[in-house]
């Protein structure tokens, strides 16, 4: 057993929550909200809607003010608990929340940059439609995961990975990178080691490690950028998305198969064994079609 394989499997957090690369920690809407001032328990105000979210349960990533002030922000817009067009007030959201007119500035920036809220001269800061959101954005699939579209992300993402996964598979088969290969290994070792012993997040998080390597083998940079999509697709908590993060050895065999076949340099073989691996799961049977025998 390699060291890397060896560190995964001793290295299981303390909490239900995963904590892989990134150290990402998600937080659904009914979680207890852990004492700080974000979500201040004043947003009693004249906006009986803001009051409501504001007092909602949203973790705290670790962030900061600014970080757990964008997470509230942004859940309480993709819920639609602010609706598009809908005007945000700095100051009043300073007020509330108890934060600086600076936390709130660079804030609304990052939700901007998101898409999610446009700013304009003598208009002020608005909610932006579905439309104008970034999709892709590793937060906004969170918080879509855990909103009431929970179910469109997941049926988006199953779709999102029918279309990237298996063509990946087959562009890695044909760069022969050793080193990727054997981590890639390693994480079906950590998988089926954590089955064995009953340890969902330990196998959830080298589940998320190989299909990010996978598509970092592929060799294509335009991929290896959507490979943030996949891991948020397995490591948003409660929102299965396919078979694959539910433990199982069929799971475990068909990740076995895909880095047989890449050690193989079988494209074929390896777009395959991804086909059946996305199709464990019967929700997704449904979206996309069974795999072609070839």
């Amino acid at each position: 057993m390699s060291t890397l394989a060896h560190t995964m499997m001793t290295a299981r957090t303390a909490d239900t929550g995963l904590s892989a690369q990134g150290e990402l920690d998600r937080y659904a809407y009914g979680e207890a909200r852990p004492a700080g001032r974000i979500g201040a328990p004043a947003w009693d105000g004249g906006d009986a809607e803001l009051g409501r979210v504001g007092r909602r349960a949203a973790g705290s990533r670790g962030r900061g003010l600014h970080g757990q002030l964008v997470q509230q922000l942004g859940q309480m817009i993709v819920s639609g608990d602010l609706g598009s067009d809908r005007p945000l007030v700095p100051e009043e959201i300073g007020q509330r929340f108890e934060v600086s007119r600076t936390v709130v500035r660079e804030s609304l920036r990052v939700l901007e940059a998101k898409g999610l809220v446009s700013a304009r001269p003598n208009v002020g800061t608005r909610v932006r439609p579905v439309s104008d959101w970034n999709l892709l954005d590793p937060d906004i699939i969170e918080w879509r995961a855990f909103g009431p579209q929970r179910e469109d992300q997941r049926r988006e993402l199953a779709e999102l990975r029918w279309t990237i996964e298996p063509l990946a598979a087959r562009l890695a088969a044909g760069h022969g990178r050793e080193d990727i290969q054997q981590r890639l290994a390693d994480m079906v070792e950590i998988m089926g080691h954590a089955l064995t012993q009953g340890d969902s997040i330990t196998f959830s998080r080298a589940d998320a490690e190989f299909h990010s390597l996978l598509i970092q083998l592929a060799g294509n940079r335009m991929l290896e950028h959507l490979s943030g999509i996949v891991s948020s697709a397995l490591q948003v908590s409660g929102s299965p998305v396919t078979g694959c993060d539910r433990p199982s050895e069929g799971s475990l065999a068909h990740h076995g198969r895909i880095v047989d076949a890449l050690a193989n340099g079988d494209p074929i073989a390896a777009e395959t064994a991804v086909r059946q691996l996305l199709t464990v799961h019967p929700e997704v049977e449904r979206v996309v079609p069974a795999p072609r025998e070839h």
